[in-house]
């Protein structure tokens, strides 16, 4: 309809000439995108996590559940490299910052309060704190910042994925693969790369991440003055 009210090039200037040119550049037939709504539902996965898997960075938001905990997320990650954001857990909120493989997070005086009394609370207030991420109760938090692994357990094979709809997530078009078990969904983006745009899950255990801001740069410093907190184990 747009090519048709386009009006002859006779009448027009050659700047207008030129403005005109790349209008009707995007005039032909639309994209058909990347194909990947028209394969099977194995195929659709495998095209997800081929993308994700050589991606650089991915943003990742929304909320889950584990161990029956509310865990709500805004995570920023760098493939291979850690990652920083906000995590609230049971509505004690902190920052979390992972590099290689020491994880740093600075909470609110609730969230020190909760996991060293009242005068955690007063001695820590607006400092981060530092561990290792190999072992302990850090571990699992640390692996929300690990993209590969984050993406391998949310993209896990399934026998019972059905292929549903096209729609629109957060403006991006996108193929539903539904699984029929888990009562779950997840989203895959049908123009551009096939990354992931959003997994859903349904029932007692409903939450939803969002997945974007693909391959933009992710910086990951470690905050000076962190207070190492196995050196305060050791000497209490």
């Amino acid at each position: 309809m747009l090519c048709r009210l386009i009006p002859s090039s006779r009448v027009l200037p050659p700047a207008a000439l030129l403005a005109f040119a790349l209008l009707i550049a995007g005039c032909g037939s639309s994209s058909s995108g990347n194909g990947v709504a028209s394969k099977s539902p194995s195929e659709i996965l495998a095209a997800a996590k081929s993308a994700a898997d050589s991606a650089s960075s991915v943003n990742i938001a929304g909320s889950l559940k584990s161990g029956g905990m509310q865990i709500t997320l805004n995570m920023d990650l760098a493939s291979g490299h850690g990652g920083r954001g906000q995590i609230s857990e049971g509505g004690l909120s902190f920052e979390l910052i992972v590099v290689s493989n020491t994880a740093y997070f600075r909470g609110s005086p609730a969230f020190y309060s909760h996991i060293g009394g009242a005068a955690a609370a007063q001695l820590f207030q607006g400092k981060w704190l530092k561990a290792p991420t190999t072992g302990g109760e850090l571990a699992s938090l640390a692996s929300l910042t690990n993209l590969g692994k984050l993406l391998a357990e949310a993209l896990a094979s399934s026998d019972t994925l059905v292929k549903g709809p096209t729609t629109t997530v957060a403006g991006q078009q996108v193929v539903e693969l539904k699984d029929t078990t888990k009562n779950g969904s997840l989203y895959v983006a049908t123009t551009g790369p096939p990354y992931p745009i959003e997994i859903v899950k349904r029932g007692s255990e409903a939450g939803h991440l969002l997945f974007s801001r693909w391959n933009e740069p992710v910086t990951l410093t470690a905050p000076a003055g962190a207070i190492d907190l196995s050196q305060l184990q050791h000497a209490g």
